[in-house]
C-alpha cells in the first residue's frame, strides 16, 4: 500500500480538506462532506470521480494501472486525474472537481460510451483575429443571391489562402465574418507577428479584390474590420457528434470580437491591441492609441487604430 503523510489539499471555491495517510483524495474529500460521484464505487471503472489539478500535479502520486488503461481509453488530458485512484504526497495541491450534478454523471457516462476519445481543453496563448464585412446586408438587397453566394466564396478562399500562408487556422466562418488563430499548430513560432502580417496582408487582397474584380464586375467595394488581440484560452474539440470541429474559448477571445466590432465605433479598419503592438519590431505612434472599455470588460483596454477611416 501507498505510504503518505498526511496533508491538506484545497477543493477550488468549496473547502480545504485534510487527507490521511494511504487515503485517496476521493475518500478524504466524502469523508469532509463533499459530494463527490463516484458510480463505479472507486474502482477506476468509471470517471464520474474526475478532477481538474489546478496546482500541484507533481505533488501527487504517479497515475496507477487502472488509471492509465481508463485515462488511455478516454483521451484525457494529463491534468485530468481520477480521484479514487490518487494520493496527496505533498502540499500543496489545489484540484477541482468536474462532476457537479447527476447531469454532470450522466454527460460523462454517455461520454465514455461514445466512439472515439473525447479531448478535454488545453490551455495555451494564442493571437485571436476577428475579420467582418462592412455593410454587408445592402450588397446582398441589390444583388442576385447566386452572385452574392459566388462573390463572397471568391473572397474566402483568398482571405483564408492568406491565412493559411501567415500560419492561421479557421476557427469559425458566420455569415460574413471570419474567426481564426494563430499559435495553434506551430507555437514556437512569432504568432503573434504573424497574425499582423496576415491582418495586413488581408486589407490590401481585399483592395485588390475590390479593383480587380468586384468594382469592375459589379460597381461595388467591401471594406473589412479586423480586431486582433492575443491572450490565454482554452481549446479542444467539446462536441461529441462533431469531434473534428475545433473549439476556442476564453476572455481574450472577447476582446478580439470587442476590437473587431469597435472598428465601426472608432472608424478604423484595423484595431490591435497592446498586446500585440508591443510585440511588433516596429513602433507605432502614440496618437493612434486609445484607452477605451469595452463591451463586457471591466479595465479599460489600451487599443491602437492600425486601419484607414471608412470611406463610407
Amino acid at each position: 500500500m501507498l505510504e503518505t503523510k498526511p496533508h491538506s489539499i484545497i477543493f477550488l471555491k468549496e473547502k480545504s480538506v485534510f487527507v490521511k495517510n494511504n487515503e485517496s483524495i476521493l475518500d478524504a474529500s466524502l469523508r469532509a462532506g463533499i459530494p463527490h460521484y463516484h458510480v463505479c464505487g472507486g474502482k477506476a471503472k468509471c470517471s464520474t470521480c474526475r478532477i481538474l489539478i489546478i496546482d500541484g500535479s507533481e505533488n501527487l502520486s504517479a497515475p496507477t494501472k487502472k488509471e492509465m488503461k481508463l485515462k488511455s481509453k478516454l483521451g484525457l488530458h494529463n491534468d485530468i486525474r481520477l480521484a479514487c485512484q490518487t494520493h496527496v504526497l505533498r502540499e500543496p495541491v489545489t484540484i477541482n472537481r468536474i462532476v457537479r450534478d447527476y447531469s454532470d454523471v450522466e454527460f460523462i457516462l454517455n461520454e465514455e460510451t461514445n466512439q472515439g476519445t473525447q479531448q478535454i481543453g488545453e490551455e495555451r496563448e494564442l493571437a485571436l483575429f476577428f475579420m467582418d464585412i462592412r455593410d454587408f446586408t445592402p450588397f446582398m438587397e441589390n444583388n442576385l443571391p447566386f452572385d452574392v453566394i459566388h462573390i463572397i466564396s471568391k473572397l474566402f478562399h483568398i482571405i483564408k489562402l492568406t491565412l493559411k500562408e501567415h500560419g492561421g487556422r479557421i476557427i469559425e466562418t458566420a455569415g460574413d465574418g471570419i474567426y481564426a488563430v494563430f499559435g495553434l499548430d506551430n507555437p514556437a513560432y512569432n504568432y503573434i507577428k504573424s497574425s499582423f502580417n496576415a491582418s495586413l496582408a488581408i486589407q490590401k487582397a481585399v483592395e485588390t479584390f475590390n479593383q480587380n474584380y468586384l468594382l469592375p464586375y459589379f460597381n461595388h467595394q467591401f471594406e473589412i474590420g479586423i480586431g486582433l488581440h492575443a491572450g490565454k484560452v482554452i481549446f479542444g474539440s467539446f462536441d461529441r457528434d462533431a469531434p473534428e470541429q475545433l473549439a476556442v474559448m476564453g476572455f481574450a477571445v472577447n476582446i478580439a470580437a470587442r476590437l473587431q466590432n469597435a472598428t465601426k465605433e472608432f472608424n478604423n479598419s484595423f484595431i490591435a491591441s497592446e498586446t500585440i503592438v508591443k510585440e511588433l519590431d516596429s513602433s507605432y505612434c502614440e496618437h493612434c492609441k486609445l484607452d477605451v472599455n469595452l463591451k463586457g470588460v471591466s479595465q479599460p483596454v489600451s487599443i491602437f487604430l492600425l486601419g484607414s477611416p471608412y470611406k463610407n
